[in-house]
């Protein structure tokens, strides 16, 4: 848990109690640019076979999409959307056999990798970032409480995006909106 502000007497420090560390909920995602659709899928850890398979889950979601759309399923690899990836430099995204497969596989996807070092240009983090401000001073029961309330802010919509950050650099502070 993210503790970002407490109480306590000037020239104190202040002793948390308790077991801080329970479990973990990985959270991997992405937002569509056109309407900042969410899509978030919980994860046991970041690797590259699980990456491949949350890509798989994330084309049958636009595969579902475009039969709703009145299209056909055999028209979807040939013209159907092109899925642009902006993706960062985790190691798991950069496998060469992950790669290989979603090119053979996923032909509709095109991956773009981010400049090392650079997340403010991932408008994904705007959504991390918000999140982690909403939970910053809860404290959850148990791992599942804290999941339940993940999957109700990011795949149901419940939370507000602020869709802006104050981003610091060599001392002068911008005002970035995406």
């Amino acid at each position: 848990m993210i503790r970002r502000k407490n109480w306590g007497k000037r020239g104190k420090r202040k002793n948390l109690t308790g077991q801080r560390r329970r479990g973990r909920v990985n959270v991997m995602g992405g937002i569509r640019e056109g309407d900042r659709k969410r899509v978030c899928f919980f994860i046991k850890k970041g690797e590259g076979d699980i990456f491949y398979e949350q890509l798989q889950q994330l084309n049958k979601l636009i595969k579902e999409e475009w039969i709703s759309s009145g299209f056909s399923n055999n028209d979807f690899q040939k013209i159907g959307p092109k899925i642009i990836l902006i993706l960062d430099n985790a190691s798991f995204h950069r496998r060469k056999y992950i790669l290989v497969k979603i090119a053979q596989e996923l032909p509709n996807f095109v991956l773009e990798f981010l400049p090392a070092y650079s997340p403010d240009y991932n408008i994904i983090e705007l959504v991390w970032y918000s999140c982690k401000e909403y939970i910053a001073h809860r404290l959850f029961q148990s791992v599942d409480e804290l999941k339940s309330l993940l999957d109700r802010l990011l795949n149901q919509g419940e939370l507000a995006i602020k869709w802006y950050r104050n981003i610091k650099n060599k001392g002068d502070s911008a005002y970035v909106a995406i």
